[in-house]
């Protein structure tokens, strides 16, 4: 009954001293336990893991300066395309503007080439009407000679002298007039 006695003196909101005791004793050998055992394990995962991120993040900074040089990289190509093209659309101008110039030289010589032909087969044509036109006024006038006179002229030699003849005198007398 005593020991009833001792429990109901003892204030229920002050510990016993032996339950600490055993407590911190306990607690001391999980704490010794989880330091030996526990905690190196967990340190060792908690490195691997910072390891890894900085690997991760080392890794994503040379990606992005790669990525970077690519992207330069490919700028520089993109520049040089289009200074090509550039170029080669300048030759092609300048290639079209000397075809063009070829072209147009080529049409005023064959343009020079039909006038000049046009004028030697109007020179032709003329000399020709003028020939056909002397015989007819030739032949006109010795008919109307013939005629007037009273006999045939149709001797052609002294035909031809007299017509000839009287043509070059009227022609000569066309250019004094001029």
């Amino acid at each position: 009954m005593m020991y009833l006695a001792a429990e109901k003196a003892q204030d229920p909101l002050l510990p016993v001293w032996p339950e600490i005791v055993i407590g911190l004793i306990c607690f001391g050998i999980v704490f010794f336990v989880f330091a030996k055992k526990l905690l190196p394990v967990i340190n060792k995962t908690l490195e691997e893991r910072r390891e890894a991120i900085e690997g991760g993040i080392e890794k994503a900074e040379a990606a992005q300066t790669e990525a970077q040089s690519v992207l330069e990289q490919y700028k520089a190509q993109l520049a040089e395309a289009r200074h090509e093209a550039a170029r080669l659309r300048q030759e092609a101008q300048e290639q079209g503007a000397v075809i063009i110039q070829e072209m147009k030289a080529e049409g005023q010589r064959q343009r020079e080439e039909i006038i000049a032909a046009g004028h030697t087969q109007i020179e032709a044509d003329r000399k020709a009407a003028a020939s056909a036109l002397r015989q007819d006024v030739g032949k006109l006038a010795t008919d109307l000679a013939g005629k007037l006179v009273g006999e045939s002229l149709q001797d052609h030699a002294r035909q031809s002298g007299t017509v000839d003849r009287f043509l070059d005198e009227l022609e000569a007398k066309a250019e004094a007039a001029r």
